[in-house]
């Protein structure tokens, strides 16, 4: 039976200059199997998130925190953090794989220099695990095409190291584990951060300390990443 890996992409930040609000360039990519069903524990998650008396949407994790976009409304921090718990949990339970390469943009001086980075450190990350990727028929790439720049890397990297890889455009709201890559972007920022002790007032509402982010809500998902 052939065998057919799909990878979920999300990425965090931009090719703009550096910012302190924005110091680092993350590219999530969940693995799944797609001969593992997950079917079950979307239909629990989707009904989990009925009850909470959020509506059918994309969940992102980034202004859930903050108590933006479509979360501004909800003004009690203890329905928004259900919905965090719930997508937590979700992810926690799965059985998934992920990589998050990353670039600090303070060390690159330009948008070149930046994108050759960026560029490296995916594929080096990628040819790290050859093994476990080569072991399917087919990757398919899921990328909302949010950044042409990274639109371009995927497409050239990807297409370099497989022999066999489909892109596919989606929107984040089909998606429960496009979801997934969003709150592991989240995750990854939010341990970079922790580990500088640079947690926002919101992050700390949320998560307490940084210290008490990485033991009680990091270290269950870094579990599955591959090292």
């Amino acid at each position: 039976m052939k065998r057919t890996l799909s990878v979920f992409i999300d990425e965090s930040g931009d090719f703009g200059a550096y910012s302190e609000k924005s110091p680092y360039y993350m590219v999530s990519m969940v693995f799944h199997d797609q001969s593992i069903d997950i079917s079950e524990d979307i239909s629990i998650l989707d009904r989990h998130i009925r009850e909470l008396g959020f509506p059918p949407h994309a969940v992102h994790m980034g202004p859930l925190i903050r108590r933006e976009s479509i979360y501004y409304k909800y003004d009690d921090m203890t329905e928004r953090a259900s919905l965090i718990n719930a997508m937590y949990h979700f992810t926690r339970k799965l059985d998934i794989h992920y990589i998050c390469p990353f670039v600090h943009k303070s060390e690159h001086q330009d948008y070149l220099e930046l994108y050759g980075k960026l560029s490296r450190e995916i594929s080096s990350q990628l040819r790290n695990h050859t093994d476990y990727l080569n072991s399917f028929d087919k990757i398919i790439i899921y990328y909302d095409n949010g950044q042409h720049e990274l639109t371009k890397i995927l497409t050239s990297v990807f297409n370099v190291l497989f022999p066999s890889v489909e892109f596919r455009k989606v929107s984040p709201s089909e998606y429960k584990l496009f979801q997934v890559a969003d709150l592991i972007c989240t995750w990854e920022l939010l341990a970079l951060k922790a580990a500088e002790g640079e947690f926002t007032e919101s992050e700390k509402a949320f998560f307490d300390s940084p210290s008490k982010f990485l033991k009680n809500r990091y270290k269950l998902i870094a579990k599955k990443k591959l090292l």
